[in-house]
């Protein structure tokens, strides 16, 4: 696979990232919100379940790390769900009635925005290996 190594480095680093991020938003579901200057959550169990997915995610990523060539399916609903978060955000911002503050957008930095190359790049190299392994199970 073309870039192997790079592409098993961003993906245990981002293994390593959602573990954390998930386990500190479990921890302090009120983070933040008390850093976007947000009212705190009547129900801080749902963020903490949130926290419980996203951080799940990096056991998924650390197998993309294992086995590059067969990571496309994991790494697509990752990079799908890294553009449809900041989406969703910056509706919640950009709404007219009870908009969120611009400060929440940082989640997405730091979540999401700064994995859309690598992810794109490591879906780019690992089409053909998904393509071939795809039809390979069709004959």
């Amino acid at each position: 696979m073309r870039r192997r190594r790079f592409h098993r480095a961003v993906f245990l680093a981002a293994g390593a990232y959602n573990l954390a991020w998930g386990a500190a938003s479990a921890l302090w579901p009120h983070a933040l919100f008390d850093f976007a200057g947000m009212p705190r959550l009547n129900y801080p169990e749902v963020w903490q379940c949130l926290a419980m997915v996203v951080g799940l995610y990096g056991l998924a990523y650390w197998e993309v790390a294992r086995r590059p060539e067969r990571g496309f399916a994991i790494a697509a609903v990752g990079l799908l769900g890294k553009v449809l978060g900041p989406i969703g955000a910056a509706w919640a911002i950009a709404r007219p009635v009870d908009p969120w503050p611009l400060a929440f957008a940082a989640l997405n930095l730091a979540n999401d925005l700064v994995w859309w190359i690598p992810f794109g790049l490591y879906l780019h190299d690992a089409w053909p290996h998904y393509r071939a392994d795809w039809h390979a199970h069709d004959a």
